[in-house]
């Protein structure tokens, strides 16, 4: 059983804190610049005041006054919200376009996502880019990963790794965890930058502890899997189950299997059925196919839990629903047997079947037997041989047994 392949890109968390401090009423009161918006944020997410959105839309159109870009970008959040002020599109854009032209990061990025999506006004991706560029441009991690995004999957742009690899960068260097989890990727892959596992190692280290308070999941995955295979770092099951036991305690399915794969087979950790199934359970819960297979056999064979073709079938079926062709030919067996399941040959010719179109020897080899004997299907020495020949090819012995008995009788 080998580790499955889990790189992948994914998208990140927009996030944006505020945090006035109470020292600033008394001097948006005295109409001291820059104040009155902290002291309307203040008041929006009611800290040492009581909320209350009037007060909030008072204090950002203070500040508005004043020629505050902030002010601005907030007050057109207030009527998005329809708080404090009515609703319009056109005082919408507006006031985010005064913002953004007075070099707002966070207007820019919100105007360049109105522009995308066509809301309020004409849809436009020329100018969804251009705000968003700006919005890069001044430094904002946000907007650089998400233009990285753009760029990487030739979204409104036209698609370019090289830009797309620019963006991350850009946005990895301040920290950001998703940016530097798919930088990471882009140098494993050498996509936009020239291939190199170490830049892949080292982006993904950086993801990995932190972002998050327990740091990317997906990139303690991917870590996890460099150590295993020794790409880029020096090979180390213990490393790897490591960065697997992280990325699986918070929910990463890919990890969460390919934990129960090290446990179930001692590597990296002290050998442990019960760890196995524990973990194969979680990564199967979130539809991981190899786990369902694997959590399948678990069941069948007694291993870390109390033996059940019931709760074997169930995993083997679950695991053949979504292609898995050796779940698919389990399931063919359970059925051609009547474990777990009610007895079938026309089942088990069908699961036969569909594992053996994905290459199962095995498979190739019981629907061949089924063939030759009617089983299920209607009896076809041509079909027969078609199959136990395609098993034979790949070296399965009762194909290949099965295959010289009908050419000993032939002759």
């Amino acid at each position: 059983m080998s580790i499955r392949n889990p790189f992948r890109l994914v998208s990140g968390i927009r996030h944006a804190i505020r945090k006035p401090s109470l020292s600033h009423h008394i001097a948006a009161e005295q109409g001291q610049r820059g104040v009155p918006s902290k002291v309307a944020a203040w008041y929006s997410i009611g800290r040492g005041v009581g909320q209350g959105n009037v007060e909030v839309a008072k204090w950002y159109t203070t500040a508005v006054k004043q020629g505050q870009a902030a002010g601005q970008s907030n007050l057109r959040a207030m009527y998005e919200l329809e708080r404090g002020e009515e609703q319009t599109d056109v005082e919408v854009v507006k006031w985010r376009t005064k913002a953004a032209e007075q070099g707002d990061a966070d207007a820019q990025f919100n105007l360049g996502l109105i522009y995308q999506q066509g809301r309020r006004v004409e849809q436009s991706i020329v100018e969804a880019v251009k705000w968003f560029t700006k919005a890069a441009e001044q430094g904002d991690a946000d907007t650089q990963f998400d233009l990285g995004l753009m760029y990487y999957q030739g979204n409104g742009v036209e698609q370019s790794d090289i830009e797309a690899a620019k963006w991350f960068i850009k946005a990895a260097e301040q920290g950001y965890a998703a940016a530097q989890f798919n930088i990471g990727l882009m140098y494993k892959q050498g996509r936009g930058v020239e291939q190199s596992v170490a830049e892949a190692v080292k982006w993904y280290t950086k993801a990995a502890k932190q972002g998050d308070a327990q740091g990317h999941a997906d990139a303690q995955s991917n870590l996890g899997w460099m150590y295993q295979q020794g790409r880029g770092v020096n090979q180390s099951d213990v490393e790897a189950v490591k960065w697997y036991t992280k990325a699986a305690e918070q929910g990463n399915g890919v990890s969460q299997f390919s934990l129960g794969w090290m446990y179930s087979e001692g590597h990296g950790v002290e050998q442990s059925d019960v760890e196995a199934v524990k973990w194969y359970t979680k990564a199967a819960e979130q539809r991981h196919a190899v786990a369902q297979f694997n959590l399948g056999l678990m069941y069948k064979q007694g291993r870390g839990v109390e033996q059940s073709d019931v709760e074997a079938a169930k995993w083997f079926t679950k695991a053949a629903t979504q292609g898995h062709a050796a779940g698919q030919s389990n399931i063919g067996m359970m059925y051609k047997q009547g474990r777990g399941v009610e007895q079938s040959d026309f089942e088990a010719a069908k699961w036969f079947t569909k594992a053996a179109e994905q290459g199962d020897a095995v498979a190739q080899c019981n629907i061949g037997v089924m063939y030759k004997q009617g089983r299920g299907v209607e009896q076809s020495d041509v079909e027969a041989v078609k199959w136990l020949t395609k098993a034979s090819e790949q070296g399965d012995a009762a194909a290949q047994f099965n295959l010289g008995l009908m050419y000993a009788v032939a002759e």
